[in-house]
C-alpha cells in the first residue's frame, strides 16, 4: 500500500506547492490531500465548519503531512489546523522549505519559519529536493509507527 501524503501550505504558496506536486515526488492516488485552487475558493466563501470538514475530507485515508514552509506559513490559521488534525489522526510529520522553489514570476522567497505546532511535535523540516522526497515521506511514516514499506521501483511511497 502506497503512502498517502497530505499537503499542508500557505495558499499564497499554492503554485509553489503545485511545482512539488508536479514534480512526480508523489504518484496517483498518493497526492491525497492537495486542493486545487477553485476547491480551496469555493470552500473560503462559506464559513470555518466548512473549511474544517475539507480538511478531514483530504486528511481520511493518508499516512503522512508534508508542511510545506513559505515566507508566511507560521502565521496561517489553516496551516497550524491541518497539523494539529494530522498529529490527532497520527500522521507522520515533515516540513519542507520551499524558498527555493519559483513562483508564478520565476522568483524565490525568503526561507520561512517553521510553524511552532510543527516544532512541538518535533518534525524533522528539509530545504526542497524532490530526490529526497520520498525518503522523507518514508522517515516520517515509521516515525509514525507505520510499518516500513519496501522499496518496489522508484516511485514507491
Amino acid at each position: 500500500m502506497p503512502r498517502h501524503v497530505f499537503f499542508s501550505f500557505d495558499y499564497d504558496d499554492v503554485w509553489r506547492a503545485s511545482i512539488i506536486r508536479n514534480a512526480h515526488v508523489v504518484e496517483g492516488r498518493a497526492r491525497a490531500g492537495f486542493h486545487d485552487a477553485s476547491v480551496w475558493e469555493k470552500a473560503k466563501r462559506k464559513d470555518d465548519e466548512a473549511i474544517m470538514r475539507m480538511i478531514a475530507d483530504a486528511l481520511h485515508g493518508t499516512s503522512v503531512t508534508a508542511v510545506l514552509i513559505g515566507p508566511r506559513t507560521t502565521f496561517s490559521r489553516w496551516v497550524n489546523y491541518e497539523i494539529e488534525a494530522s498529529i490527532y489522526r497520527g500522521n507522520g510529520l515533515l516540513g519542507v522549505y520551499i524558498d527555493g522553489v519559483p513562483d508564478a514570476g520565476g522568483r524565490t522567497s525568503r526561507r520561512g519559519r517553521p510553524p511552532t505546532k510543527l516544532l512541538a511535535a518535533k518534525a524533522p523540516c528539509y530545504a526542497y529536493d524532490r530526490r529526497r522526497f520520498a525518503d522523507w515521506v518514508e522517515q516520517a511514516a515509521v516515525r509514525a509507527g507505520r510499518p516500513k514499506m519496501k522499496k518496489q521501483s522508484s516511485w514507491w511511497f
